[in-house]
């Protein structure tokens, strides 16, 4: 689907790029772009790759000057860059504001300028009923990409988005925390057993991209049909992997936190089209007759339910090792262990 074409990936250095690149470097692709700010990230992906289709560009998507310098000559963008740890935004919200709300306008508008085809936004269930900054700021970046959609036409610039879970065994994520704590032999801390997580892998998601990208129209929220686990049961799960025996210590649930994540609120889900394995939210396409929110109401949504990692299919301790078991990042660490 990309033959002859050029791809941008915006924050391309971090673990979405890195899954999204490989997955097509070695296809008929002309060219993938991996726009960031760490030179020392692209210099070891150069080195890594060493691929002439892989083209590195320093920049910021905060600079628009700096995005549209990357930017001639693209297709297609896939929009990952984003400051995505809930804590550092928490200290710094207005960060959280310029890199994912207005650097997502940037990308945008930069995309628009230069005639790109595509562009598909990457978003999180943390904006769904959002209550830290990281989940409002990414909140906001949706309503952006969806605004900014009905301003172009798609056949000039296509601009959709997609929303998914926690993508397992991640940078900063809980997995690897878990797994450090059980081989140095200290307590495996657990904020609350009962709270759940989705459960997706980096495949998964860039599956997701992939299914945006061939089914989405202008506006679109794309989102997977995703499994989840309690916290409890994925540290017994890991427990059981390393045939460790470390006490489970519950610390409590940290600022900013919710006892689950929703990747379909209650007002997306009664739109929502079911499309098997994944669902299409529709952009609301109302005008500004204010009548339209105001008077007009929709008897559905207040029988409707929400799409959350409650009530989506639970997995046993069995499943969760499955899944486990078929990372990579899981794989080397059991034989590392194993060895030692």
């Amino acid at each position: 689907m990309f033959e002859h074409k050029t791809l941008l990936i915006t924050g391309g250095t971090g673990s979405f790029g890195h899954a999204v690149m490989e997955r097509f470097l070695y296809t008929d692709i002309q060219e993938i772009r991996i726009f960031s700010r760490d030179e020392k990230k692209q210099d070891e992906m150069r080195r890594k790759y060493a691929n002439d289709k892989l083209k590195f560009y320093i920049g910021d998507v905060r600079d628009l000057q700096s995005v549209k310098n990357a930017m001639y000559g693209v297709d297609y963008v896939f929009h990952a860059a984003a400051l995505k740890q809930v804590p550092s935004c928490e200290f710094f919200p207005l960060e959280a504001v310029k890199t994912n709300v207005i650097g997502t306008d940037n990308v945008l508008t930069a995309a628009i300028e230069t005639h790109v085809k595509k562009v598909i936004c990457l978003s999180t269930d943390k904006a769904a009923y959002p209550i830290n900054a990281m989940g409002i700021s990414k909140a906001m970046m949706e309503k952006v990409f969806v605004a900014k959609s009905k301003t172009i036409h798609p056949d000039h610039t296509l601009i959709c988005g997609t929303r998914y879970g926690n993508v397992m065994a991640s940078r900063g994520s809980v997995i690897p925390l878990f797994i450090e704590q059980i081989k140095s032999g200290k307590p495996i801390t657990v904020t609350d057993p009962d709270m759940t997580r989705f459960l997706m892998s980096l495949e998964d998601a860039v599956e997701l991209v992939v299914f945006a990208f061939l089914n989405a129209k202008a506006g679109d929220i794309m989102v997977q049909k995703s499994p989840a686990s309690t916290i409890g049961d994925l540290a017994f799960a890991l427990k059981e992997l390393f045939d460790a025996d470390n006490e489970i210590k519950v610390i409590g649930t940290r600022h900013g936190e919710k006892l689950y994540e929703t990747l379909l609120t209650r007002e997306e889900y009664v739109v929502a089209e079911d499309m098997g394995g994944f669902y299409r939210v529709p952009a609301d396409v109302r005008d500004l007759n204010y009548d339209k929110y105001f008077v007009e109401g929709d008897h559905k949504i207040s029988f409707s339910s929400e799409y959350n990692s409650h009530n989506t299919l639970r997995l046993s301790i069995d499943e969760i090792k499955e899944k486990l078991r078929a990372l990579p990042y899981v794989r080397e660490q059991l034989e590392s262990w194993i060895t030692v």
